[in-house]
């Protein structure tokens, strides 16, 4: 693997963020690209900083909690109490899961949530990832900000995964994916069903800077297709548009949509 050895170390920690359990050293290793002596410093290091530990019984490394409480810390003084009132009441009022993912450059991550389902069937993936955009509706909303050269420039530089992964109705060429962008800039939001993952469905809208109209995050509310039917995500969007805009009101208060 090229680059500055900062970059490998990052790459290391990227690597096991997804790997509770952990991960031998050879492994490591060999996703970096690295002979393994190499990847052991960077290891000892990590662990001596207390971002990583090895695991006593299985010799595995696996991310120290300092990582996570560096995040909450960052959470709490970025403005993090100003927007998450505003998810709170949305996930109330629609019972479902909202989630604001944030605008960095090329890539939209999520950052914060509310779980609105109290009980029965839930919906709630992980947290800190970034979007994928040719088939969620948080992609589909951004992507319907650009044009189409430009949505199709941001897909390409992401990646499209593996079709297995997709949802029944994910879109399977650019030309589909373009025809839901197309009505999403109709709609004024974008929505989905089962295009992320079979029985599943979501609808998504952007947050402006109020001083600019740039987009700087976006907003959405996903749930089990069997609650979220065509009808129930359209008597949602005025909620959902309503909270982005308050969002949008906020956001010079946050860090987070510095």
């Amino acid at each position: 693997m090229a680059g500055s050895q900062i970059e490998r170390a990052f790459s290391l920690v990227e690597s096991l963020t997804g790997e509770p359990q952990g991960l031998p050293l050879q492994t490591l290793a060999e996703r970096l690209d690295i002979p393994k002596s190499a990847a052991h410093r960077m290891l000892t290091e990590l662990v001596r900083l207390g971002y990583v530990r090895q695991n006593r019984e299985s010799s595995r490394y696996q991310l120290s909690a300092k990582l996570v409480a560096l995040g909450f810390r960052y959470l709490a003084s970025s403005g993090a109490d100003i927007i998450q009132p505003i998810l709170d009441r949305l996930a109330q009022d629609s019972g479902e899961l909202v989630r604001l993912g944030v605008i960095d450059g090329a890539r939209q991550t999520w950052i914060a949530k509310s779980q609105g389902a109290r009980s029965g069937l839930r919906y709630d993936p992980d947290m800190g990832r970034d979007a994928p955009l040719f088939y969620t509706a948080s992609g589909h909303a951004w992507l319907a900000s650009l044009d189409d050269e430009q949505a199709l420039q941001m897909v390409l530089r992401q990646g499209i995964a593996d079709p297995d992964q997709f949802g029944p109705n994910a879109p399977r060429s650019t030309d589909e994916l373009l025809a839901y962008l197309h009505r999403a800039r109709e709609r004024g939001y974008a929505w989905v069903e089962e295009t992320s993952a079979i029985g599943t469905s979501a609808l998504a809208a952007v947050v402006r800077r109020p001083q600019s109209d740039e987009v700087i995050g976006v907003l959405s509310i996903a749930g089990p297709s069997a609650r979220l039917a065509q009808s129930r995500l359209t008597a949602l969007a005025p909620l959902l548009l309503a909270a982005a805009e308050e969002l949008s009101a906020a956001s010079p208060a946050s860090e987070l949509f510095a």
